[in-house]
């Protein structure tokens, strides 16, 4: 195989004012033409800034190559001046970045984002740029491509906006594509379609493409070859069959480990240290649950569309669906966080429509939320001590500054933190210790019900499993109860007790977890099952791919006219009338 880039000896440092930090060291790897290239690890082991490096994308102060060369098509990319590179960028090395919101222009409509590139590194004229802009969107998926040429960014969701990421990335044919972590926190069909899309366009136009992640699974099926970094470094390098067949390095084994998968038996759950009420009993019922939001002009969007379920002391209910499904509505609307529009939350038999507010304060002592991100979650200005000291006060849980901070630090050592952590901001600590941080704050109103909406999102594999064992401990050691919504379904599977499906603001299907996972009886659960990558090269890579019709797109399992029966004992299903 012809060599497209080589990177040899490649050394990266960050000047700060009080140290030299080394974020890549002594790299060295080849991509051939035409092939993939997996490079794998967690955050901060290099892999973005190697990626960038490349790009020369990486601001100098205060970044410094320290050592190495970068070589594509035999041409050295460090010898080129700012003027030559932004001729290659786009041209001939094309990049998808981490967010699409971010990196694209929220004041260009699409079409003209597409065509400046066109314009730019092909010379086409407006009208050849526009025709060729048009081709592009409907080569990446994108249906309506004549109206969604016209309209902004904000106007696409996640998915489609990755696509557009794509459809600008390929538009000059680049013989190199850098993937940034293209599919993060994307749900699974959305995260298939993207890859497959991907894959279909390397087979039409022979890309190259270096594609940087933490999930392991989604390298099973698209790479050829793996990198494995850590702390800057390779550790292990080769074929995508030999790295999941026989790992050498431990860092790559622990990987692996740590990754859930579908078809592996449920761990039987240990019995909860502390029974908090009747064992057996709801401690939570939801009776016909609405949350419908007013946009005005006459649409009305409903995000939970009277949904019920009962969910017992001790026990985690999963709740698992597409983005838009209705998953984080409903958390936010069983604990009033959002008013309901309708229907009936019982907490232990209590009514909570019917609370005033300053018997709802007193209610969300028992009643606390974990939420998805960390950072957004929790307030920079304030310490960590601060943080988790606010709940106690605001409960009245401590009286003194001593008994205060004695419970903040068993708090954080209740989380795997210490002490030390207490005098800290938020932005000194990594994802998951951010996660730890929130989830300490919610224990320490010593709740009984914890609604914990996606808090795995966008963390490591590594850091996930951390955080899963972290809740399932607290769980048993405390008797809490979890109703735990997220777009992961393997890790779902391994934390839940039971699982309910949502689909366009209604449970389609609620069952056992083991149950739901053997078993789906809805069209939907089977396709989000489906759509889920497993570390396994042979079955990723022999997988099929059906691309929706244009019906299909619209809404694949109507459920306007729907009914819930029980398929058998402890399995409901959602079906369409006359079925």
């Amino acid at each position: 195989m012809d060599t497209l880039l080589k990177v040899n000896h490649l050394s990266v440092s960050f000047f700060t004012r009080d140290k030299e930090v080394e974020a890549v060291r002594n790299v060295s790897f080849e991509v051939g033409r035409g092939e993939t290239l997996g490079i794998v690890g967690e955050s901060g082991s290099g892999k973005s800034v190697t990626a960038r490096t490349i790009m020369r994308l990486l601001p100098s102060p205060p970044s410094m190559v320290k050592a190495g060369e970068v070589l594509f098509q035999g041409q050295n990319l460090a010898d080129k001046s700012p003027h030559e590179m932004e001729a290659i960028r786009g041209r001939d090395i094309g990049m998808i970045f981490q967010d699409p919101m971010s990196s694209l222009n929220p004041t260009m409509r699409i079409g003209r984002q597409i065509e400046e590139s066109l314009i730019k590194h092909r010379g086409l004229s407006a009208q050849e740029a526009r025709r060729e802009g048009l081709e592009m969107l409907r080569m990446v998926g994108i249906p309506n491509s004549d109206t969604r040429y016209m309209q902004y960014p904000h106007e696409f969701s996640g998915g489609m906006r990755q696509r557009v990421m794509i459809a600008i990335a390929l538009a000059c044919r680049p013989s190199l594509l850098i993937a940034d972590e293209p599919t993060t926190a994307l749900d699974v069909t959305i995260q298939a379609q993207i890859l497959h899309q991907m894959k279909e366009l390397q087979r039409q136009l022979g890309t190259s493409i270096i594609l940087i992640t933490h999930d392991l699974s989604v390298v099973a099926g698209m790479c050829d070859r793996v990198v494995v970094m850590k702390e800057g470094e390779i550790v292990e390098e080769g074929t995508t069959e030999e790295i999941f067949a026989a790992p050498k390095h431990p860092y790559t084994q622990n990987l692996l480990n740590a990754l859930p998968r579908l078809d592996e038996k449920k761990r039987p759950k240990p019995a909860p240290a502390i029974i908090r009420s009747e064992d057996g009993q709801p401690l939570l019922e939801v009776r016909s649950l609405r949350q419908y939001f007013d946009m005005g002009k006459g649409q009305i969007v409903k995000a939970v569309n009277d949904i019920s379920f009962d969910i017992r002391a001790g026990e985690t209910l999963g709740v698992v669906g597409e983005s838009g499904s209705g998953k984080s509505t409903t958390g936010r609307a069983i604990l009033r966080l959002n008013e309901p529009s309708g229907g009936e939350v019982l907490f232990k038999g209590i009514p909570l429509n019917r609370l005033n507010r300053k018997e709802m304060k007193i209610m969300r002592r028992h009643m606390q939320m974990i939420f998805q991100d960390p950072y957004a979650s929790l307030n920079p200005r304030l310490r960590v001590e601060d943080i988790i000291g606010e709940a106690l006060d605001v409960h009245g849980m401590t009286s003194g500054k001593q008994a205060r901070q004695k419970r903040v630090e068993e708090l954080l050592e209740m989380v795997g933190l210490s002490a030390s952590h207490a005098p800290r901001y938020p932005h000194e600590f990594s994802g998951g210790q951010r996660q730890r941080i929130g989830i300490a704050r919610t224990l320490a109103v010593e709740p009984e019900f914890i609604v914990c909406d996606e808090p795995l999102s966008a963390l490591d594999v590594s850091i996930q499993a951390q955080i899963v064992k972290l809740l399932e401990e607290l769980q048993q050691r405390l008797g809490l109860t979890y109703l735990f919504i997220a777009h992961d379904l393997s890790m779902v599977k391994h934390i839940s007790d039971r699982v309910a499906v949502m689909y366009k603001g209604k449970i389609v299907e609620l069952a056992e977890s083991e149950e739901l996972y053997t078993n789906p009886l809805h069209p939907y659960t089977k396709s989000l099952l489906a759509a889920i990558p497993v570390p396994d090269p042979a079955i990723e890579k022999n997988k099929t791919f059906t691309v929706p019709t244009e019906s299909a797109k619209a809404d694949p399992y109507s459920l306007e006219h729907s009914r819930f029966v029980e398929a058998h004992p402890g399995h409901w299903v959602a079906v369409a009338s006359g079925e």
